[in-house]
């Protein structure tokens, strides 16, 4: 197992409206998403004290009695929302269930919302469980890091050859999802090729973690080598997901990665997972197609592909593989 070489980008100029800092941001940001796939995100604008009071949260859904959690199991299998029991997700479908739990959170929607009412596809109320104060810290970080998110689209955008606002309207609704995990320590009984969350890509544009001081995020470089991703003080990781590989043409890479907790600790993360509004049109950025490089991929809406992925996921592990 080598050394992770996941290159650190300083988004202070970017954040902070720096003359230059768009440009500097795409450049680096556009060789990482080339190249690694994945990057750490230092001076990016969230508070600390936020930082700390999400993962608090975080330990407070966990500890709660099962019966509490499985209360917020509710239909997720169509939501994508509330409580993943131990065991209850297959991110590779060749290998047993994930040791982890989860929670998921999307866009915070009224449940007179028309959205709602109509049924469209990934609009869906939030679940919440009875911890004073867990809503509004939850809902601060997810509008914190979506806007983070917004503005690290605009330096992809510019370095794709689009203008800096190009997703600005496709990320204005989002299918995100803030979800927080937690990890057991890896049991010395477990089943063969079971791991905390076994080898998968992330499904949408972009994934930004906020992992502990545990670590045990591992990512598969190009040449097949597994390669450690160690927490670095005051820092997100950042990778690419599938939707955006395939909106870039496959110019940006989505690299394979997992989970494997061998610290002997219980591990907890929180990522975010921005795909794109559900009827964005999901096709072939124009500075994407060249000559030597036709498009790929026919045109989707981000919710047709969004759905395409889950099913697989959560089907495997229903299947109990």
């Amino acid at each position: 197992m080598g050394n992770a070489h996941i290159p650190i980008i300083d988004l202070g100029g970017l954040v902070g409206g720096a003359p230059g800092g768009l440009e500097q941001a795409a450049q680096k940001i556009g060789e990482a998403a080339r190249e690694a796939g994945f990057f750490y995100l230092k001076n990016h604008g969230i508070d600390a004290d936020l930082i700390a009071a999400i993962n608090v949260a975080a330990h407070a859904v966990f500890a709660l009695p099962d019966v509490d959690k499985l209360a917020l199991t509710k239909d997720f299998h169509t939501t994508n929302r509330g409580y993943v029991p131990m065991e209850g997700e297959n991110l590779d479908p060749s290998k047993p269930a994930d040791l982890k739990e989860a929670f998921n959170v999307g866009l915070e929607l009224a449940s007179d919302d028309p959205r709602i009412l109509a049924g469209e596809p990934f609009r869906a109320l939030n679940q919440w469980p009875h911890i004073p104060g867990w809503r509004d810290t939850v809902l601060k970080y997810f509008n914190a890091v979506w806007g983070l998110g917004r503005t690290i689209h605009r330096a992809i955008a510019l370095d794709l050859k689009a203008a800096p606002d190009f997703f600005e309207d496709k990320l204005d609704a989002p299918m995100a999802t803030l979800r927080l995990l937690h990890y057991p320590p890896q049991p010395a009984n477990a089943a063969a090729g079971q791991i905390g969350a076994g080898t998968h890509t992330d499904y949408g544009n972009i994934t930004i973690l906020l992992p502990d001081e545990v670590g045990g995020l591992e990512v598969r470089r190009r040449d097949g080598e597994w390669i450690q991703a160690p927490t670095v003080d005051g820092t997100f990781i950042c990778n690419i997901g599938d939707c955006l590989m395939r909106w870039t043409n496959d110019v940006y890479v989505s690299t394979p990665h997992r989970v494997v907790n061998d610290s002997g600790r219980e591990r907890y993360s929180i990522a975010f997972f921005l795909d794109p509004n559900p009827d964005a049109e999901v096709s072939c950025l124009p500075g994407c197609v060249s000559a030597d490089r036709a498009p790929r991929y026919a045109p989707v809406s981000g919710a047709e592909y969004l759905w395409s992925r889950l099913d697989a996921t959560y089907e495997q592990a229903k299947k109990g593989s």
